[in-house]
C-alpha cells in the first residue's frame, strides 16, 4: 500500500513515523508540507479521511485561534500557515491518521 506522509524532518514524531513505515516495508512518498503546503481542498480531503473536524489538524500551542473557532477559520489558518498543521499525517487512498503516537498510522497500512 502506498502512503503519503506529510512530514517535518525536524520533528522527532515525524521521523519516528517515517522510520516505522519504512521498517514495515511501506512505500512512502514523503512530502515536506512546510515547503509544499497542502491546498484547502487537500486539507478538506484529509479531514474527510480522518473523520475528524479541522481542529484535529491544528497545532493549538502554535496558534492564536480560539479552540471554538469555526471550521472555516481553522481551515483558512492551516492553509495560510502550514506550520500550524499537526504532524505527521499519513494518507492513503481511503484513510488518514495523525502519527501521534507514531504507531497510530499502522491502522491504515
Amino acid at each position: 500500500m502506498a502512503v503519503t506522509l506529510w512530514h517535518n524532518p525536524r520533528c522527532s514524531k515525524s521521523r519516528q513515523t517515517l522510520a516505522l513505515l519504512e521498517a514495515r516495508g511501506v512505500a512512502v512518498t514523503v512530502r515536506d508540507y512546510q515547503k509544499s503546503p497542502p491546498s484547502l481542498a487537500e486539507l478538506q480531503d484529509v479531514l474527510r479521511k480522518l473523520g475528524q473536524p479541522a481542529g484535529a489538524l491544528m497545532r493549538w500551542k502554535d496558534s492564536d485561534l480560539a479552540k471554538d473557532s469555526s471550521e472555516g477559520d481553522i481551515l483558512a489558518a492551516l492553509a495560510a500557515n502550514p506550520k500550524l498543521i499537526e504532524r505527521p499525517v499519513a494518507i492513503t487512498q481511503s484513510a488518514a491518521r495523525i502519527g501521534r503516537p507514531p504507531e497510530a498510522v499502522l491502522e491504515i497500512v
